[in-house]
């Protein structure tokens, strides 16, 4: 089982590796990656024209699981939330714009398809 977890998290961060690629080349620059926040994190903070994008990579090897946002639950939302209410407190600045992206990666053998969807869900606090 230690294996097929190992082999699960190497493929989560191939597909991180390829939404950060994807995203740079559409003029993001990555803030962090993994920001962690206890046991919560994000797996990208990106930057562009004022807009700080906490984003959620979900990486599939195949059609058959659904679209990246429906892969995103309420509870993972919630731990979205908190970890980014974390890194504003921290890192955040107030001219900045906030909001959540999903990306997903589809890999099929030698194919890779990359969807990014923007402000997937709103950020559930009142600053």
């Amino acid at each position: 089982m230690a294996a097929m977890s190992t082999a699960r998290q190497a493929f989560g961060e191939l597909g991180e590796r390829i939404a950060e690629r994807w995203l740079r080349r559409r003029g993001w620059r990555v803030i962090q990656r993994r920001f962690r926040s206890g046991r919560r994190d994000i797996d990208l903070v990106v930057e562009r024209d004022g807009t700080v994008a906490f984003v959620e990579v979900k990486a599939r090897k195949g059609p058959d699981f659904g679209g990246p946002v429906q892969a995103v639950n309420h509870r993972k939302r919630k731990q979205l939330e908190r970890s980014a209410m974390v890194w504003i407190d921290r890192h955040g600045r107030e001219a900045d714009d906030y909001r959540f992206d999903v990306v997903g990666v589809l890999v099929d053998g030698a194919a890779v398809r990359v969807c990014h969807v923007e402000n997937a869900f709103s950020l559930a606090h009142s600053a």
